[in-house]
């Protein structure tokens, strides 16, 4: 009898999991399904994969990563349909498996990305959502840094989603949220509307998502962890966060940024120190900012720092790479040539 009902699901492209199933789709009835809004696009293989190429909306959670189930009910309600898909077949079919015994609906797409391009169907790649930079800890984990747009930006480390200033829509950009994981970790340096965004922190919020800012973004929005300049968090054992000063000096500007409210942050994951400065001048307080490794620093005037500024502050971090960020309109194209003899790699991206 188990043969028969076996054959009778393969027949009707459902295969079984322990007495539930879940649905194997062709190419073209995948496309069909995708379409709908209950159902969550999940492309199963590991992130430089998805870089290389993927199904336009799809979420990249990597099923052979630990805690894959977990992740996916954090990001997820339960009452969506899953539609997953790997290179072949094989992992999403794993995965789909996993997902239907915790109570999903789920499409697996046959034959994976390999067929759906061998149909013709579109793909998109990591250039064509937002810029990312990967770099490696000592230890041998993965950073990878999302360039979204001015001051946002995310990075993925060790199966952990961190979001900096978050910020849905800024100008004619739109940045959808909706598609990305659940932060594990959200950082709001202050208060103005292109660093603190109601909505997005929403959006990016699940049930062990934690807050972290300074006193007037926490009174803002009514909780959080509060970090005041010079605070420090264990957040995990190879993971701290501290808090740095960030504000205006220029005569005229200090009301933009006052001494002593916003934060900058340093991030150490597993040794790699990254600073964002936030927006601040170039003050003293960067002489005691040792060894970073990637910083990103803010150039425009009257809010944040010229490029003179800006070079003085990379000479006084030095850091190894450099993204000059919340640049808006302001021309940064010489400072890679300028900051060529102090050894800093200058990598622009699109942080206007």
């Amino acid at each position: 009898m188990k043969k028969i009902i076996t054959s009778l699901l393969a027949f009707l492209g459902l295969a079984s999991c322990n007495q539930q199933v879940y649905e194997n789709a062709d190419v073209n009835t995948f496309a069909t399904r995708i379409e709908s809004p209950e159902v969550v696009l999940v492309d199963v293989r590991t992130a430089d994969e998805y870089d290389e190429g993927h199904i336009a909306n799809a979420l990249n959670i990597d099923v052979k990563e630990d805690g894959f189930v977990e992740k996916v009910k954090s990001t997820i309600p339960s009452g969506k349909i899953v539609a997953v898909y790997c290179r072949s077949g094989k992992r999403s079919a794993n995965a789909a498996g996993m997902l239907t015994k915790e109570g999903y609906r789920v499409v697996n797409l046959v034959g994976g990305i390999m067929a759906w391009k061998e149909a013709g169907m579109p793909i998109e790649t990591a250039a064509d959502t937002y810029e990312v930079d990967s770099f490696t800890t000592s230890n041998g984990k993965t950073v990878r840094i999302h360039a979204l747009v001015h001051s946002s930006m995310r990075i993925e480390y060790d199966g952990k989603e961190i979001q900096i200033d978050p910020v849905a829509k800024l100008g004619e950009k739109t940045i959808d949220y909706a598609a990305m994981p659940k932060a594990d970790y959200i950082f709001i340096t202050h208060e103005h509307f292109d660093h603190l965004d109601t909505a997005a922190i929403k959006v990016l919020s699940g049930d062990n998502t934690q807050l972290i800012t300074n006193q007037s973004c926490s009174d803002i929005l009514g909780y959080g962890t509060v970090m005041a300049n010079g605070d420090m968090l264990q957040l995990a054992d190879d993971f701290t966060l501290e808090a740095v000063p960030a504000y205006n000096t220029t005569e005229g500007h200090q009301q933009f940024h006052p001494k002593g409210r916003d934060n900058g942050f340093i991030l150490t994951l597993d040794g790699l120190r990254i600073y964002v400065a936030a927006d601040t001048e170039d003050i003293p307080e960067m002489a005691n900012i040792k060894d970073i490794d990637i910083a990103f620093l803010p150039c425009n005037q009257p809010y944040t720092m010229t490029v003179e500024q800006l070079l003085n502050a990379a000479r006084m971090v030095k850091p190894k790479v450099l993204f000059p960020y919340h640049y808006g309109q302001t021309d940064i194209s010489g400072i890679p040539s300028q900051l060529e003899a102090d050894g800093v790699d200058v990598r622009i991206r699109h942080y206007e």
